[in-house]
């Protein structure tokens, strides 16, 4: 079950009115980058987490403190779209509210919500799941979701500088340190799985031995001169210290494919179809006259 007080985790407050700005909120909204992801992400890898339960315990808390982070921000785009105009005759381009209808204004903040948030990104495009991860694997998940707070937080960034407004900058500074804590709280977590020597490779519970292990360390080259882009990754010991990084160019070690060709009854060409060649349901047919 999930509660609510009805408050708002951190004050939302602003002074000057922006629906251009409530349109950038958006993203961090219904954006890949945003809370609705992140949200998502967490409360499903809590609904399918298996294993110590003090780890489902900690998805589901954080999931929900990023629900509030939905609440807050779709507060703040309804109160940067104050006073916006309802229609292009209210003084459309008198000033920097009016004139937002014609400069970069959602539209569907008047049309489709009466001045208030979308489940969608900065173009209207709603969110569709398609960048929720929940492996059920605990490490990869922990990897996934520290990649998910780096791309939330450089985008709170740049939403930071994008406004002058205090009560936006007051939000956006509580919501950058929320990122901040949510990327070291999932390192903690592979770091009390053992770190990147016991967690990798993920899932670590494949025998390596199965695997082609003259490929598990080196780095492959695919530039057409030759060349290899060399650094950390291209030398010395791998990170799970259990291999050594080595460089080499990419070579083909299989043929070229060859397929057979199509049924005759698969709408291909007749130059594609081989001669005498007959699908299955044919042959079976044609034996049995």
């Amino acid at each position: 079950m999930f509660y609510t007080d009805g408050k708002l985790q951190f004050p939302v407050r602003v002074e000057q009115p922006n629906p251009v700005f409530a349109r950038a909120l958006q993203q961090a909204i219904g954006g890949v980058e945003g809370e609705i992801r992140v949200a998502l992400q967490y409360m499903f890898q809590a609904f399918g987490a298996r294993g110590p339960a003090k780890y489902r315990d900690m998805l589901l808390n954080t999931a929900t403190e990023e629900l509030g982070h939905i609440e807050m921000l779709a507060t703040a785009v309804a109160l940067n779209l104050e006073n916006a105009p309802l229609s292009l005759q209210e003084e459309v381009s008198a000033d920097a509210v009016g004139g937002a209808v014609l400069n970069g204004m959602d539209m569907r903040h008047i049309l489709s919500t009466g001045l208030a948030a979308l489940p969608s990104d900065a173009n209207g495009v709603p969110f569709d799941c398609s960048h929720v991860y929940a492996s059920g694997n605990i490490a990869g998940d922990m990897y996934a979701n520290v990649t998910a707070e780096a791309t939330g937080r450089t985008l709170a960034v740049r939403l930071f500088n994008m406004t002058d407004d205090p009560g936006m900058r007051e939000m956006l500074s509580f919501l950058i340190a929320r990122d901040t804590m949510h990327q070291q709280q999932w390192l903690a977590v592979l770091e009390e799985l053992g770190g990147e020597q016991a967690v990798l490779p993920i899932p670590n519970s494949f025998p390596q031995e199965k695997e082609q292990t003259d490929f598990s360390y080196a780095y492959l080259g695919h530039m057409i001169d030759g060349s290899i882009p060399e650094g950390r990754w291209s030398d010395g010991p791998a990170m799970d210290k259990r291999g050594m990084f080595t460089a080499q160019a990419s070579e083909p070690l299989g043929d070229k494919p060859v397929l057979a060709p199509p049924r005759p009854q698969s709408g291909a060409q007749s130059e594609q179809i081989a001669k005498g060649s007959a699908s299955p349901l044919v042959e079976k047919i044609g034996g049995m006259i």
